[in-house]
């Protein structure tokens, strides 16, 4: 369960911007977008937000500082010695490019509420700490901090952090600059740790955008029968009609790669997937005669092949109940296929395994008290100094009911792109 997000200097971001879940004291709609946290020291948390904002005012940069926090936790134990930690500062502001980007996620997992964050800059981890609520009240299991006088990181285990001492230190130790303690534990078998790298591994899924990689996994989701069958009625659920989804493999080819793509970038995709095969997706649809036609992926409309990609994600979502984060969901889709999307998510007889969305979008259609309630909807603007500001629609106390679309296309609420003239 995902309750909050705060990031600090990453990208179009400067000072920190947070995303939090917790639902407010209204009580619309709190059957379908609000579920219950299961511990008494949490209020209910909201199953959905939606994220709004002009073009390059940092929509994507949130949900990019999201996967981001993800990758690092996944992977920074399988950096070298000396490798370079690939994030970006804001870099319009001459002391911001020197101070490290800030991340902290709050969460549930396994009935028990953990606070996990790091500081890094591209050449090491500056800060790291995990705080767990599994009585309700805080406790710090252990903080990193890099002390730049001595040159060395200092270090808290607290009582509750549990594990011979010897083993403590073994992780302590082995844990390189460029490397989070809690990957290095991980990766030597800590136990206690496993429900935190479990969250960022098994429940947090981050979209940007839907692309070939999506594209994949709803096709691996078509290699059981089982799995074919639920993309079919999701896909036809959608008013997209086809009778069946066919899978064919083809030796590997160099051609399918885009003309315009980076040869450094083809040249290391050719070395990966010499002598593979590759799987295509067709679909069979009915003719007027009750004939059966295929036509390759390639040759239906974009709506169809972003809905066929995202097949594969919010099924797997919706069964694990995992937190799916999506990155303009909008493109390529009616806003009546948007609307159904979320009323996935917001129907707790398919969302039983309490799945959650997050996601950007210029659709202002769905801006709607019918489908969100006012504490699920947030906006995305720069400020004067061309960074980022998150802020939620509570901060403009709308009325119960209020027409949320025509408000923010009026500007009441900003977050809106400024038209100048253009002149040939």
């Amino acid at each position: 369960m995902f309750i909050e997000f705060k990031v600090t200097n990453f990208r179009s971001i400067h000072n920190t911007q947070t995303l939090s879940m917790v639902a407010g004291t209204g009580t619309e709609l709190k059957e379908h977008n609000m579920l219950a946290s299961g511990l008494s020291s949490l209020p209910d948390i909201l199953r959905s937000s939606v994220i709004y904002g002009p073009n390059a005012a940092g929509k994507s940069n949130l949900l990019r500082a999201v996967h981001f926090m993800q990758s690092f936790v996944l992977t920074s134990q399988s950096l070298q010695e000396g490798q370079d930690i690939n994030v970006t500062p804001f870099l319009l502001n001459s002391k911001s490019r020197t101070e490290p980007s800030e991340f902290e996620v709050i969460f549930v997992q396994d009935k028990v509420r953990y606070q996990y964050g790091f500081a890094v800059n591209n050449l090491r981890v500056m800060n790291e700490w995990l705080l767990a609520y599994p009585e309700g009240r805080p406790q710090r299991w252990y903080e990193r901090k890099y002390d730049q006088q001595k040159g060395s990181d200092t270090w808290y285990f607290g009582s509750r952090f549990s594990g011979p001492r010897t083993m403590i230190d073994v992780w302590q130790k082995a844990t390189r600059q460029n490397g989070l303690f809690l990957s290095t534990a991980i990766q030597l078998n800590s136990e206690q740790l496993k429900p935190v790298f479990n969250w960022f591994q098994q429940k947090l899924a981050v979209i940007l955008p839907v692309g070939d990689m999506n594209l994949q996994f709803s096709i691996e989701q078509c290699t059981s029968e089982d799995g074919k069958k639920q993309v079919m009625e999701f896909m036809n659920s959608a008013d997209i009609s086809i009778t069946g989804i066919e899978l064919k493999k083809i030796p590997f080819s160099p051609d399918i790669f885009p003309t315009n793509m980076p040869q450094e970038i083809k040249a290391h995709l050719i070395r990966d997937f010499q002598g593979k095969e590759m799987t295509t997706v067709r679909f069979l649809h009915k003719t007027d005669n009750k004939d059966i036609v295929s036509f390759d992926i390639s040759d239906e409309s974009g709506g169809t092949q972003k809905l066929f990609a995202f097949a594969g994600p919010l099924l797997d979502v919706l069964a694990k109940g995992r937190i799916l984060l999506v990155d303009e969901l909008d493109t390529s889709l009616h806003p009546l296929m948007v609307r159904f999307l979320i009323s996935l998510i917001h129907n707790p007889e398919v969302n039983r395994s309490n799945a959650q969305l997050v996601f950007t979008t210029h659709d202002s259609s769905v801006l709607d008290t019918e489908i969100f309630r006012r504490d699920q909807v947030w906006f995305v603007e720069k400020n004067a100094e061309n960074a980022t500001r998150l802020y939620p629609l509570t901060e403009f106390s709308p009325r119960k009911g209020e027409a949320l679309e025509r408000g923010y296309l009026n500007g009441r609420y900003g977050a809106l792109p400024f038209i100048g003239e253009f002149k040939f």
